[in-house]
């Protein structure tokens, strides 16, 4: 029966290799801040470098749900003109498997409307799944809290 040792060694072994490469809360926070660094850079492309090609959009700012690159480019060609940050304020994260997470929670945007300073407070979910070895986004819905 010691071949049931080296068996069962070898499966402990593999299952240990596959949760490593699970990414860690950690790893899927950071994505929000990257995704808010591509906002400061004003660019609407480089935003849009953050989503799959086929990735779906309910923004928070816009009654219209975008799909593609083209939709969420616009999307953003108008939300960026406001200079829009993004702070977390509570995060609930998900690790579905190797290659997929779920980020839910609220977070505030500050940003400059008709010159005055505004911030907005919003309910988000972003699906991430890892591509070619770059995380990106799905699916991202955003809406304005109801109060």
């Amino acid at each position: 029966m010691w071949w049931a040792g080296v068996v069962l060694s070898g499966l402990l072994v593999t299952a240990g290799c596959a949760a490593s490469d699970r990414p860690d809360e950690a790893t899927i926070a950071n994505l929000f801040k990257q995704w808010d660094a591509a906002l400061a850079t004003g660019d609407a492309a480089k935003v849009a470098d953050r989503y799959a090609p086929e990735a779906v959009l309910v923004p928070t700012r816009s009654n219209q749900v975008r799909t593609g690159r083209a939709g969420i480019v616009d999307y953003f060609q108008h939300f960026l003109a406001d200079k829009p940050r993004g702070t977390v304020t509570k995060s609930v994260i998900r690790v579905l498997d190797d290659d997929t997470a779920v980020d839910s929670g609220t977070y505030r945007f500050t940003f400059t409307q008709d010159g005055q300073p505004k911030q907005i407070d919003a309910r988000y979910t972003y699906v991430y799944e890892l591509r070619d070895g770059k995380w990106l986004i799905v699916n991202h819905h955003s809406s304005a809290m109801p109060e």
